[in-house]
C-alpha cells in the first residue's frame, strides 16, 4: 500500500481546559524541549519525528475531551529510572506494573486528566 505523502513528522495536540498548567506539566515535570510558543499554543519535541502539542481549548475551535478516551504512550529504555526522574520532578506517577504484553507500565496524568503512560519492554 501506498502512502498519500511521506509523513517527516507525528504531532499529537490536546486542548486543555487548564492549559498553563499542562504546559507546565509537560514542560518542567516532564522535561520535554519546546519547538514553538506561542501565547496559546506550545509544542513540545518528543524525538526528532514525533511532537506532542499543547493548545488552551477556549482560545482554540476545537474542545477539550477532558481526559476522556486518550492516553499517550511513551515507550523509555528504563522504566525505574523514568519513574524516579518523574517523582524527583514533584509529579505523582502510578506504582509500576507487569502488562501481559511482556513490558512494565506505570501512568501518570496531566493536569487536565489526560493519561501519559510510561512503559518499558521486558528484557
Amino acid at each position: 500500500m501506498t502512502r498519500a505523502a511521506d509523513i517527516e513528522v507525528a504531532n499529537t495536540i490536546l486542548y486543555c481546559d487548564r492549559w498553563r498548567a499542562c504546559v507546565e506539566f509537560y514542560g518542567a515535570g516532564l522535561g520535554l524541549g519546546e519547538c514553538f510558543r506561542s501565547d496559546w499554543f506550545v509544542e513540545f519535541e518528543l524525538t526528532k519525528t514525533a511532537r506532542l502539542s499543547i493548545a488552551d481549548a477556549s482560545r482554540a475551535s476545537v474542545g477539550s475531551s477532558g481526559g476522556r478516551g486518550l492516553t499517550i504512550t511513551l515507550r523509555v529504555a528504563d522504566i525505574c529510572a523514568a519513574r524516579a526522574e518523574l517523582v524527583a520532578r514533584g509529579l505523582s506517577p502510578g506504582e509500576i506494573r507487569a502488562h501481559p504484553w511482556n513490558a512494565e507500565l506505570f501512568h501518570v496524568f496531566d493536569p487536565d486528566g489526560n493519561r501519559v503512560e510510561f512503559w518499558a519492554a521486558f528484557d
